[in-house]
């Protein structure tokens, strides 16, 4: 990854935080985006390792196929899952389960899912209390996904949270899925909103 790709990727990122931001401080959507970006840096991670940790019973799916590789496994796989995660928690120290992944997510927002935003609440949840030793208690704190700077209901953030994610997930497509390129997106972002909050993610980037 060239230092111009990183810059044009953290170009893509601010440029899509203008334009859907609204009526919503700076501060505010900056919380939201720096998330979402945490978030797919986190499964990203979390899945390298698994597929390391499970090898040759990782599933290879079709291109056509959408399901996250782990999810395949899960269901193929129930009895073995909590000595897996177990192993997970001890290694990368924080569990996220199939549906909580970036590309979960990222594929319910594409498909305008009214899951969406429920299943955010509980993922986020889910990554901060089954963390090693509490690590990541009050990672997602600043994040506030029932605020009516989102939409007046249920209906108006969820399809919000759709038209965000989904146009973060288009603009990280065309770059990998790498540690230094999301870290160096992250700074780049947390520069543009002239802001001194977001440390508790940017510390797992140095």
């Amino acid at each position: 990854m060239t230092k111009q790709e990183q810059i044009k990727l953290g170009k893509i990122l601010w440029a899509i935080a203008d334009e859907l931001r609204g009526s919503m401080n700076a501060d505010d959507f900056r919380d939201y985006m720096l998330s979402f970006l945490f978030l797919r840096y986190l499964s990203d991670n979390y899945e390298d390792a698994a597929r390391s940790e499970l090898g040759a019973d990782w599933p290879e799916l079709p291109a056509d196929d959408r399901r996250s590789p782990l999810a395949v496994w899960y269901e193929q796989n129930p009895e073995d899952i909590e000595e897996f995660e177990k192993v997970m928690r001890r290694k990368v120290h924080y569990v996220i389960r199939p549906q909580y992944l970036w590309s979960s997510i990222a594929e319910l927002a594409r498909t305008q899912s009214d899951k969406l935003l429920s299943t955010l609440e509980h993922g986020f949840k889910h990554i901060e209390n089954e963390s090693f030793s509490s690590n990541f208690q009050g990672l997602f704190s600043e994040i506030n996904l029932t605020s009516e700077k989102l939409g007046k209901n249920y209906k108006q953030r969820n399809e919000r949270l759709c038209v965000i994610i989904q146009k973060i997930a288009e603009g990280l497509a065309e770059f990998p899925s790498e540690r230094d390129l999301l870290g160096d997106a992250y700074e780049y972002l947390i520069g543009q909103f002239a802001s001194g909050n977001g440390t508790e993610a940017s510390e797992f980037y140095t």
